[in-house]
């Protein structure tokens, strides 16, 4: 897939080295400004990011992929572990311009069959004249359509086509890392979590770049799973996003919607990541795209957001 190449401003991480907050005095009032203040900036710039054109070309394209349901998923995983994007030949064709490749076997679902429907036996036309259904109030073909069943279907994997690039809004962060991955690593006891950096060829999440899940046996910490990459600011960032998860969100609220949850992982990786003088490219599409109310949601959550930075660059200077 290409990367959306955005007409916003770069941030001010990219010509920045890492902050310092040398004096004592004041260094907890200048560290809470500073933070706040990249809270303030993040959210203009996703402000500015949901109303790009580039930013439209992307919910235009992800509004033509179906929603599938739990065992559909579930279909999708077993038989291509490594799904991102899936839809039907035709579709692929005449939607993305793109052309299934010769060779590839088709993943299986199943699709709801929708025609007109018996409103006593619920049956299709063809079903209901074998049955001992005695409705006869209205012609068949004056019945309201319905579900009446399912029929499988074949779809394919974006990975299995080849054509015109699916506009991408992946984050990528830029900059000199200097050791931050090795120094997050070692504060993990301090922070509470158990992480391990997975060689690619070993990863099972598919297209995710990192994971934080369920409760270590040993430990009782959260466990964090990152894909090893080359790029090492990128690395580093995925790490914090991971991180801040554990911290906000390993006990959940279950009335939080996953949006809102990520909007503040990403803030979170945001002003760590500038704080060590890191680019988050891309952060405030990511952010869009997760949360239609992105901007709104970083201010009311501002405190859960600064607070919890803070508290990972102390552990990680320390």
């Amino acid at each position: 897939m290409s990367t959306i190449q955005t007409d916003l401003p770069k941030t001010a991480a990219s010509q920045q080295t890492t902050c310092s907050f040398d004096e004592s005095d004041t260094r907890a009032d200048d560290m809470r400004d500073q933070l706040d203040a990249w809270v303030a900036d993040l959210a203009e710039l996703t402000d500015d990011a949901q109303a790009s054109e580039q930013f439209q070309q992307w919910l235009d394209v992800q509004s033509k992929f179906h929603d599938y349901s739990a065992r559909n998923t579930l279909l999708i995983q077993l038989q291509c572990p490594e799904a991102t994007k899936v839809a039907g030949y035709n579709t692929w064709q005449e939607e993305f311009d793109r052309q299934v490749q010769q060779g590839e076997d088709a993943i299986w679902i199943w699709a709801p069959i929708i025609t007109n429907k018996c409103p006593k036996c619920g049956n299709s036309p063809s079903y209901h004249a074998n049955t001992e259904c005695e409705y006869d109030e209205a012609e068949p073909d004056n019945w309201s359509r319905g579900l009446v069943g399912f029929r499988p279907t074949a779809v394919f994997d974006v990975s299995q086509t080849e054509g015109e690039p699916l506009p991408d809004l992946e984050t990528k962060t830029h900059g000199e890392a200097d050791g931050l991955v090795e120094d997050l690593l070692v504060a993990t006891d301090d922070i509470g979590v158990d992480a391990t950096i997975v060689d690619p060829e070993e990863w099972t999440h598919g297209s995710a770049r990192g994971v934080c899940e369920r409760r270590s046996v040993t430990t009782t910490n959260p466990i964090v799973e990152v894909v090893d990459r080359d790029n090492r600011a990128d690395l580093a960032r995925t790490l914090i996003h991971e991180f801040a998860h554990a911290l906000l969100h390993f006990e959940p609220d279950f009335d939080e919607e996953t949006s809102c949850l990520e909007v503040e992982a990403e803030a979170v990786a945001y002003i760590v990541s500038r704080h060590f003088g890191l680019d988050p490219d891309n952060s405030a599409f990511y952010l869009a795209a997760w949360d239609d109310d992105a901007p709104e949601t970083l201010h009311d959550r501002l405190d859960r957001i600064s607070a919890t930075a803070a508290d990972l660059i102390d552990t990680v200077e320390e």
